[in-house]
Order: C-alpha cells, then structure tokens, then sequence
C-alpha cells in the first residue's frame, strides 16, 4: 500500500478542539513531528481538515 508523510508545521494553540483532536488521531502533537502513514481515503480527509497545521511530504 501506498505510504504518505505528514509533518506538523502550525501550533494547535486556539484551535478547535475537533482539529486538535484530528492531529492526535494523525499521530502528531508537536511541531515539526513526522508520520508516515496508510495512503487511504480517512487519512485524506484528516489531512484535508487540518492542511493549515500540516504538510505532506
């Protein structure tokens, strides 16, 4: 299956709490942390939801 890289760029600081959540279900929580994840649909859309805090690799 195909692998995507995901590192976190912007601060959950006055968030939502829906996008703070959306991080950690990423696997995220600091700046500049990486993962690399399942090229799925779900981790699509998370990544979508949270495009402004993220960039994928």
């Amino acid at each position: 299956m195909a692998k995507i890289t995901v590192r976190q760029i912007g601060s959950p600081i006055r968030r939502k709490n829906d996008q703070r959540a959306t991080l950690v279900g990423l696997g995220l929580n600091r700046l500049g942390r990486e993962r690399t994840l399942d090229d799925n649909a779900s981790v699509r859309g998370m990544v979508a939801k949270v495009a402004h805090l993220v960039e994928v690799k």
